[in-house]
């Protein structure tokens, strides 16, 4: 699971650092010195390396993580070409209107929960020791049209269990974006040693159960009445995929 594995610093002052970023998202560079109780030159040495080693990046004084996980991949699909690849901080706004473009039409909590999130944190990115996420994206001509998310919890009880999500807007539907994105995120968490993907989906969201069904996913369990949903007691079906 090596493009998992926990962050390793050159120091004490680097970890505080990077944990300090993660945990807010963005953070302003000059602030970090002070807030830190870190002098300068020190700071300076300890944001070198974690730059360095690929864990952080600054743009415009602004800090933030800086993990990208896969390689881009291009798919012609129909009339157009889609690019498969790691969601990046510049795909901030554009990944949270698709979740949103998709929720707005089907009942999905867990991708709503996703996208309220991503506004809290204001961060694509998060890699920590409790907990990490990936996500990927589908674009065309540069514009975010779907995604798949894999939430990635590093405790060891359930650390080779990933939960999933995939969604496209309802206008990039149909050319098999969908499917390339779950195979993606599958892949993703193969390689890198997990041994079951999950996706929790509202009962009354038929279009995805059939999806997953149709992608060799298996309903696990049922939870009675676990979602209110327009004033209504919906359940949830749990879904699985072994890898």
């Amino acid at each position: 699971m090596d493009a998992i594995e926990r962050p390793t610093f050159a120091s004490e002052a680097s970890r505080r650092i990077y944990e300090y970023v993660e945990r807010h998202g963005t953070v302003e560079r000059q602030k970090v010195p002070d807030i830190m109780s870190l002098p300068a030159e020190e700071f300076r040495t300890c944001l070198a390396e974690l730059k360095s080693d690929g864990y952080l990046e600054e743009e415009d004084g602004t800090l933030r993580i800086a993990l990208e996980f896969g390689a881009v991949e291009k798919h012609e699909l129909d009339e157009f070409t889609v690019t498969v690849r790691p969601a990046r901080q510049a795909d901030f706004d554009g990944l949270v209107d698709t979740i949103r473009d998709v929720t707005a039409e089907e009942s999905y909590v867990v991708a709503e929960t996703i996208a309220e999130q991503l506004l809290y944190e204001n961060t694509v990115t998060r890699h920590n020791t409790v907990r990490s996420r990936r996500f990927f994206v589908a674009t065309v001509d540069g514009d975010v049209v779907g995604w798949t998310h894999l939430d990635l919890q590093q405790v060891d009880p359930v650390r080779e269990v990933a939960q999933q999500t995939v969604g496209v807007r309802a206008a990039y539907r149909g050319h098999g974006i969908g499917s390339k994105l779950l195979q993606r995120g599958i892949e993703w968490a193969e390689a890198n040693g997990y041994r079951k993907v999950y996706n929790s989906i509202p009962v009354v969201n038929e279009t995805a159960l059939e999806f997953l069904t149709v992608h060799g996913w298996d309903t696990e369990a049922i939870r009675k009445d676990h979602y209110t949903i327009d004033g209504e007691y919906v359940d949830e079906v749990m879904m699985a995929y072994e890898l």
